[in-house]
């Protein structure tokens, strides 16, 4: 697994590499130290994972993880940060990031990094605990003029929504892979591909985390 790390401190950049490459699964391609570097250094080595810091001279990571984007809509970035402000988190989850995790939680940077690799959601225990407040808060997802008819275990969803297609969505929330929800629901990792594209295409989601979000806001 290819991964890029960037962040304005030195020192950071290379404990992180230091930490990383101590797994034999990760390759650490190159680092950096600001947003437009990211945006270098991610055109130039195609990273399968981009861990970066949000705060950062020059360009910030949110600015840099925009236009990267812009570039490539399947990147995986993970963001790594010492805050946890409200607005940062937001803004991290509407462009369409794989996860938020504080520095302090350093022992779940390896899992995190290859659960995002994995197309997974993660997000570090100080941010899972404020996304219910925060999605009421800044109103993430809601689409207007839906006809949210079908209701299933007190949650409600567009009527075009399949009860199939929302046990997929209750296990791509969980964070399970598409392996894992094949065997946890007893079909093909090409059929659950299948279900999460469509619904994906259903509901004009982008990807993995948006879909997460959206299920666990109902």
């Amino acid at each position: 697994m290819r991964v890029l790390v960037v962040d304005d401190d030195a020192f950071v950049t290379m404990s992180l590499k230091t930490i990383l490459e101590c797994d034999d699964d990760i390759e650490v391609v190159a680092i950096g130290n600001n947003g437009e570097q990211a945006i270098s250094l991610y055109k130039e080595h195609k990273p399968d994972v981009l861990l970066m810091d949000i705060r950062m001279d020059v360009m910030n990571g949110l600015e840099a993880a925009e236009e990267i984007f812009a570039i490539d809509k399947s990147a995986n970035i993970l963001f790594l940060t010492t805050f946890s402000d409200d607005e940062y988190i937001i803004k991290a989850l509407n462009i369409g990031a794989r996860g938020y995790l504080l520095k302090q939680d350093f022992e779940s940077i390896i899992p995190a990094i290859k659960a995002a690799y994995s197309g997974q959601s993660v997000f570090g225990g100080q941010v899972v605990s404020k996304l219910p407040s925060l999605m009421n808060k800044s109103g993430y997802m809601d689409k207007e003029g839906q006809n949210l008819e079908n209701e299933v275990d007190g949650k409600i969803f567009p009527e075009d929504i399949t009860k199939k297609e929302i046990e997929v969505m209750e296990q791509v929330a969980y964070g399970l892979n598409n392996k894992e929800i094949a065997t946890k629901l007893c079909l093909s990792e090409g059929t659950v591909r299948n279900y999460i594209s469509t619904i994906l295409e259903k509901l004009q989601l982008r990807d993995r985390t948006q879909l997460a979000i959206y299920y666990l806001k109902r």
